[in-house]
Order: structure tokens, then C-alpha cells, then sequence
């Protein structure tokens, strides 16, 4: 439960984004420490989409972290009421409000997480009211820090992206830079901009499946006492990785209240074993496992054939294709850990929660696995290719309707929430499963590269999906699994 004293804390946070993982990973931290009397300092939200936020105001921003699972061998259920939250903004109606924020001394942090596709180049104009994108709108904000402070030195903020790209703070600084000689802003400006703020590398690490089902929200409820209409399930694990030195350190000092941040020069080992033994293994995982009838993680990798087929893809595919050097044992030890993770008794994971922006996911995630994979070997991996034909599937548009696009897992329709839905439903309408497969992996604008010309993966992915599509997903499953224990 907060203190009293904690309502009357200072706000030191602009977090741009409202979402769960935000709410689980970075604010727990915050209020942990506030807790502890170490930080200090709360958070104001900006929210950049049309979703409700009356639940905030409804709230006074508070809301439950149900954490569940296991730690040490041990069963951990914690309850915690959240407090970091001051306010929450919406940018299309408050933005100038957002911008009122930027004239407080002791406001020295911005997080974001606006998904992988909210770190884009955009040809913005920072005097509306507000930026259309998010980097347009960080600008504006920085352009009226600098000019309430007259550029001081001391005025200039530690930004702080979690979202999941490679290098996110080098991307989201060289994108606000070029967004600013776009908009013609003053050189004094732009070298403020360049030698007073510091924008972190970072990497988080936490699965938050969010909102309990009905019956497990009423149960929850029946438990604390009360109605929460923002209650937060997540796992006991957390990571939050920052690259950063003693200066960034000292600004977010709420990493003394918990281990799990860790700001330390290169965060290149963190990035590397989550981004592609848990992301990636999610990624290659989340089309194959819901069209085999899975709906949640815990499933999946408990049933007995489908389990095996996690393994191996971790084991025998993913762990040797990390592009960066990491001792064996290391990537082992991290691969079981994040397995018994995926089993977690207390976490309803929707697999569909981890489709969204699929297409980004495989690019950013998987196709350096599947080009370090070819460095070392000459044939295709059996598993990524299954991983990577259930994507296809996965993809195979039916209809649109009123700007939403739906596919079907045999007589059920499901949602697909990716960019790339039109482009997807357009090169099935057109083509056979086989081209299908010859046109998608072809498209360099999607991999950044040709993917037929990675010897035999083509046609490891059209035997999947021609499988897949004869025979039922995890019939092919369970027939691949045994070919790999024969052999």
C-alpha cells in the first residue's frame, strides 16, 4: 500500500505510452523505490491514442501488480497497489499541457513505449498541435525544455525507450535529430540537443499478459477487497538493462531499489539472450502454436510433442544462431530459465497478444538468427523453417472490414494486427501457397534481403505450409518431432 506522502511527491517522469508492460516493468521500479524513500518522484503519462484513460482518472491512477509464478523454487503471489502514476494526458486534446511539463527542474526522465513501429522516421511538423508521430512529439517537447531553460546544460533529459529494437536510444536520437534539421530549428538548439541529453540503449524483460480473464479478475477482486479496472498480472522475473554511466545513474536513482535495473556501459549480453532466445523463440512460436489450437503459452509448452518443438528451435536453432559471442553454458542455463518461464502455472500469455506487429517482430527478431544460422551451416533449420511457414498461415487475410483485417483457424476468425495485413491479403488473394512463399521471402523491403537465397529455406518453408495446410499444424508438429527424435 502507498504512504500518504507519496500523492505529494514531485512529478520527475514524462512516460509516453499507457500499456502494461510500462505499468509492470518501469513504474514498478519507480514506486518500489518511492516505497523506499530512494527516488522520489512520479510519473506523468502521456497518451497518444484514442484508448480510454478514464480508468486513470477514475483511479486517481492507482492500480494492482498481481505478480505470480516462481523464483528460487519457491511460489510467489504479491499484491501491490501502484502509486507512481500522477496524471495522465491525452496528446491530441492536453498537448499543451504535455508541453507545460517541460518546464519543471526536477522533470529530468522521458520513457516510452510506443511498440516497434512507434520508433519511425515521419515527416513531422513539431508546431502542431500536436506532432503526429512519437519522435515528433519528443522534439517538441525538447524544443520547449530548451527554450524554458535558455539551453542550459543541467536542463537536458535522460530519455529512456523500452521499445524492443536493436540499439532503440541511438535509433530514437539519430531520428529526433534528423527531425530537427527537417524542421529547420536552430543550430544552438540541435547542439543541445546532441551534447545535453542522453538517450539510453535499453532493454526490458518482463512478461505482463496484462488484464486477468473474467472469471480469475473476479476471483482477484473477491481477494483484494476492491474493483480494478487497470489490475496488471506479471510474472516474478524482471529485467531492465540501460546502457548508461555514473551521470545517468545518478539520475535514475530508483535503480538502487531493486537488482533487476541494471545501467552498465554495454548491455549488448542482456539484448542478444532475451531478444532472440525469449523474443525470438515467441516470435518463431506464436502463429504455430495458436493455429495448432493453443491460446496461451502455458499450453503449448506443457504439452508433450509441442514442448519438444520448443526446446529444440531454443536449443538446437536459436542459441547457436545468436549473432554475438556468449560461452554455451550461459545461453543454456538462460534458455532453460526462460522455458520454465513459458511454463508458468499463474501466466495466461495470449500467444495472440504476441502476434501483434508480427511482421516487424520477425524482422527485428528472427532474420539475423536465420543469417548468422547460414554462417555456419548449410541447411536449413527445421524448426525456424516450420516457425516461419506458420507465420504465412498465420498472415493468410480473408477479409477486411471497416479497417481490421481477420483470417481463420479452422472455423473461428481471429484479428490480425500488423502494418502489413493489405500486403498480406493481397499476395494471397493473388498466388498459390508455393508463390506465396517465393514472393514473401523475396521481398526486401520486409527482411532488409532476399531470403531465397538462403539455400534450401525456401523449400523447407513450402513443404511446411503445404503440410500445415493438408494435414492441420500440429499434425505436422507432431510428425516433424518424431522424424528429429529418429533421426
Amino acid at each position: 500500500m502507498p504512504g500518504d506522502k507519496i500523492f505529494e511527491l514531485p512529478e520527475k517522469v514524462l512516460q509516453f505510452g499507457t500499456g502494461v508492460l510500462l505499468r509492470a516493468l518501469p513504474d514498478y521500479f519507480i514506486d518500489k523505490a518511492n516505497k523506499k524513500g530512494i527516488f522520489n518522484g512520479r510519473v506523468v503519462v502521456v497518451k497518444s491514442t484514442d484508448s480510454d484513460s478514464s480508468a486513470f482518472d477514475r483511479q486517481d491512477g492507482l492500480y494492482t501488480i498481481c505478480v505470480r509464478g516462481i523464483e528460487n523454487g519457491k511460489t510467489v503471489e504479491e499484491n501491490i497497489i501502484n502509486a507512481s502514476i500522477s496524471r495522465v494526458l491525452g496528446a491530441k486534446t492536453e498537448w499543451q499541457r504535455i508541453l507545460e511539463c517541460a518546464h519543471n527542474p526536477e522533470m529530468r526522465i522521458i520513457i516510452s513505449n510506443t511498440t516497434e513501429v512507434g520508433i519511425q522516421l515521419v515527416q513531422d511538423d513539431i508546431t502542431a498541435d500536436p506532432p503526429v508521430s512519437f519522435p515528433g512529439k519528443l522534439l517538441a517537447f525538447l524544443l520547449e525544455r530548451f527554450k524554458a531553460f535558455n539551453g542550459s546544460k543541467e536542463s537536458g533529459m535522460v530519455i529512456v525507450p523500452t521499445e524492443l529494437i536493436t540499439d532503440n536510444g541511438s535509433k530514437l536520437e539519430s531520428i529526433v535529430l534528423e527531425l530537427a534539421h527537417l524542421n529547420n530549428l536552430d543550430f544552438k538548439f540541435i547542439e543541445w540537443l546532441e551534447n545535453s541529453n542522453t538517450f539510453c540503449n535499453t532493454l526490458v524483460d518482463r512478461i505482463v499478459p496484462g488484464k486477468p480473464n473474467t472469471e480469475e479478475s473476479a476471483n482477484l477482486e473477491s481477494e483484494l477487497g476492491y474493483k480494478d479496472d487497470l489490475l496488471t498480472m506479471s510474472e516474478v522475473f524482471r529485467l531492465w538493462a540501460i546502457e548508461g554511466n555514473e551521470s545517468v545513474k545518478e539520475v535514475l536513482s530508483f535503480h538502487k531499489a531493486d537488482d533487476a535495473v541494471v545501467i552498465v556501459p554495454d548491455i549488448t549480453l542482456f539484448k542478444e539472450l532475451k531478444l532472440r532466445l525469449l523474443n525470438g523463440t515467441h516470435t518463431f512460436n506464436c502463429g504455430t502454436a495458436f493455429l495448432c489450437g493453443f491460446n496461451i503459452t502455458r499450453e503449448a509448452v506443457t504439452h508433450p510433442v509441442y514442448g519438444s518443438f520448443t526446446k529444440r528451435l531454443m536449443h538446437d536453432e536459436v542459441a547457436p544462431a545468436i549473432p554475438f559471442t556468449i560461452d554455451e553454458k550461459v545461453k543454456s542455463d538462460f534458455a532453460n530459465n526462460t522455458f520454465e518461464r513459458f511454463c508458468n502455472p499463474f501466466i495466461d500469455h495470449q500467444w495472440q497478444s504476441i502476434t501483434v506487429q508480427y511482421t516487424s517482430k520477425m524482422a527485428t527478431r528472427n532474420i539475423p538468427l536465420l543469417k548468422r544460422h547460414y554462417e555456419i551451416n548449410d541447411s536449413a533449420p527445421v524448426h525456424m523453417a516450420a516457425g516461419f511457414a506458420a507465420f504465412l498461415l498465420y498472415m493468410k487475410v480473408i477479409r477486411k472490414e471497416e479497417g481490421k483485417y481477420f483470417a481463420k483457424r479452422k472455423t473461428e476468425e481471429y484479428e490480425i494486427k500488423d502494418d502489413k495485413a493489405e500486403y498480406f491479403m493481397n499476395t494471397w488473394a493473388k498466388n498459390n501457397p508455393d508463390q506465396v512463399v517465393s514472393d514473401v521471402m523475396g521481398n526486401e523491403d520486409l527482411w532488409g534481403m532476399d531470403l531465397t537465397v538462403l539455400p534450401g529455406l525456401p523449400a523447407a518453408v513450402q513443404e511446411c505450409l503445404n503440410d500445415f495446410m493438408t494435414n492441420g499444424v500440429l499434425a505436422t508438429i507432431e510428425q516433424l518431432e518424431k522424424i528429429k527424435v529418429t533421426v
